[in-house]
């Protein structure tokens, strides 16, 4: 498995992952391609989120999976992109507290 650069914060990775999964399922209208960034992404996070306790870990990917769900109900009320936008602030608002600033 990969291993995350030290100096990459997973709060970045995370938003990314929330933000370019939704882009390249949008751009190539196939959802499983953007579910791959997606879980990609959460794949590079993970580790470093164990290392600072199995709790943390738990709400982060609990954290990252709520975000993509709750993404499409929000979608239908602000629009698509600002429904992105906002979960992935959050969850790199959320990883950032939990996981990188230590």
């Amino acid at each position: 498995m990969a291993k995350l650069p030290s100096w990459l914060p997973t709060s970045a990775l995370a938003a990314a992952g929330l933000a370019g999964g939704f882009a390249v399922a949008n751009k190539t209208h196939k959802r499983p391609l953007g579910g791959a960034v997606w879980l990609a992404a959460g794949a590079l996070c993970f580790p470093k989120w164990l290392r600072t306790g199995a709790l943390p870990a738990g709400v982060l990917s609990a954290s990252y999976a709520g975000a993509l769900g709750c993404s499409h109900p929000l979608a239908k009320k602000v629009g698509a992109w600002p429904a992105v936008a906002l979960v992935s602030a959050g969850m790199a608002a959320l990883a950032w507290a939990l996981a990188d600033r230590r």
